[in-house]
Order: structure tokens, then sequence, then C-alpha cells
């Protein structure tokens, strides 16, 4: 019998990885983890005071959500995280790598900038979407979908995408 998945919705700050991973999770009735409620205290008070953080601080990070997906091989799981740079995804898949797939919502700066500065209460200020962009290394092997359409029809077009493979 198949493993359920375990997806890691993937993008810049902005670009709607908690919205999209929760629905994504309910349809596939997975269990939806937001990789930032796993950040230390300390990346989140550098990005708070609009410092970028850099792959040493994200390093321990990345590996806890790794072992987090591990943890959770046999229920599968949907993990929102931005997972920006080809370094960081072979982190998040180690061991795993036949049942993970990352699902990379792609939109413009000029889109994501603007949803940035409607969101109130998160800590990633807009000012560091540039340092996210820049960093950002498009992953090749990711499903890819286009963040312009409503939530729950992005999600749709995973699903299908999903059920292709």
């Amino acid at each position: 019998m198949k493993k359920p998945p375990i997806l890691f919705v993937m993008g810049v700050s902005g670009s709607g990885k908690s919205t999209i991973g929760k629905l994504l999770a309910k349809e596939l009735k997975l269990r939806f983890f937001d990789g930032d409620d796993f950040h230390p205290k300390e990346n989140v008070d550098k990005m708070a005071q609009g410092h970028p953080l850099n792959d040493n601080d994200r390093e321990g990070w990345l590996k806890e959500l790794n072992q987090l997906a591990k943890n959770h091989r046999e229920s599968g799981a949907v993990v929102a995280c931005s997972a920006l740079k080809h370094k960081y995804r072979n982190l998040l898949k180690e061991g795993i790598e036949g049942q993970l797939q990352f699902v990379f919502l792609e939109g413009s700066f000029d889109l994501v900038s603007e949803r940035l500065r409607q969101r109130k209460g998160h800590f990633m200020p807009p000012e560091l979407l540039r340092s996210q962009f820049e960093a950002l290394e498009v992953p090749r092997s990711a499903l890819s979908v286009s963040i312009e359409d409503d939530p729950e029809v992005i999600v749709a077009h995973i699903v299908k995408a999903l059920n292709k493979t």
C-alpha cells in the first residue's frame, strides 16, 4: 500500500503557504504544520527587527522540519515552509525522498508585496520580501502553481496534479 504524501508548500513570505497548506491538508485529510511555528525565538526576533535570516539561522530549523516530516511518514503531512534554496530543500527531503513533494507557490514581487502590505500581525515585515526573492532558487522538480487564483482554485489544481503522479 502506498504511503500518504508528505507535502512541503513552499514560496516566499506572503505567497499563501499557510492558507494553501491548511486547505490542502483538509482536502487530503492530512495534518498541517506551519513551519513558522518551529522557528526558534532568535530567528523570529531577528526577522521582526527587519534582518533577513542567513543559512546558519535556518539550518537547525530546517533539520527540525525534516524530523517533523519523518515523524509523519506513516500518516502523511502538509508543511508550510519557505524552502527558498536548493540546499534547504535537500535538508528537508533527507531520508524521505520518495515520499516528499514540494509544491511551489509562484507569484510576482508586486503581487506578493501587495499581499504583505495587507497582512496584519505577522513577524515578517514587508521590507524583507526583496531578500526572499533574492534568495529564492526556483525549484525545478516541484509542482509549481500560480498564486493569482483564489485559494480554493489553487488547491484544486494541486490535488488534480497530485492525482496524476
